[in-house]
């Protein structure tokens, strides 16, 4: 009883930091407004990629990744730049060409890929915060962590339209006008804190 009471105290402790380092509420408006233009089954594709490419990334991270990284003298400040490079270039794009407020992304699987299952979901945050819990709580809690959250992330999406149904055809042009700016400050915060952890 004391085993099952302690994994649960420590699953606990590991859900919520990964929870907020993967930020699926976050990531609403954004997956919304890259989607928007897609039929039913292009959405169901792109989820689906976005999920799998996020679980690959971070199982294949949680299991090999320190070891990897160092193999390849590739560090998290250099992941985080490299993330922040790709969100930039896809808000600045967004900023020049987009009148409506819409991200003006391709309706294909690929935005699944990138970047909402990574950097989005898959991020340096989230990635950052696995090697961290696993060196607290160990792999199986931090791997049922992630699982958990991998699902919150694929229930959320899921029910993204009913969520901005919600909020209203007004509020939802009112998010997704901001979208760019907001992609672009995150992608500069990213690329920020790999320098200064690289300095």
């Amino acid at each position: 009883m004391d085993l099952a009471s302690g994994f649960i105290e420590s699953f606990l402790l590991a859900l919520i930091p990964l929870f907020v380092a993967m930020e699926p509420i976050g990531v609403i408006p954004v997956y919304h407004a890259m989607t928007r233009g897609m039929d039913a089954r292009q959405k169901r594709v792109v989820l689906f990629y976005s999920i799998l490419t996020a679980a690959a990334i971070t199982i294949a991270f949680l299991m090999v990744g320190r070891a990897v990284f160092l193999a390849l003298g590739i560090t998290i400040s250099d992941f985080q730049i490299a993330g922040g490079l790709i969100l930039l270039s896809i808000a600045i794009v967004d900023i020049v060409h987009t009148a409506r407020g819409y991200l003006n992304v391709l309706a294909t699987p690929g935005v699944g890929i990138v970047p909402i299952g990574t950097p989005l979901i898959a991020g340096p945050a989230a990635l950052t915060t696995l090697l961290m819990l696993s060196d607290l709580y160990g792999f199986t809690v931090t791997l049922s962590a992630l699982l958990v959250n991998l699902f919150v992330v694929w229930a959320t999406f899921l029910l993204s339209e009913k969520i901005i149904d919600y909020i209203g055809e007004n509020g939802a042009l009112g998010i997704s006008k901001v979208i760019s700016l907001l992609l672009a400050a995150i992608a500069v915060m990213m690329i920020r804190r790999g320098v200064e952890s690289l300095l």
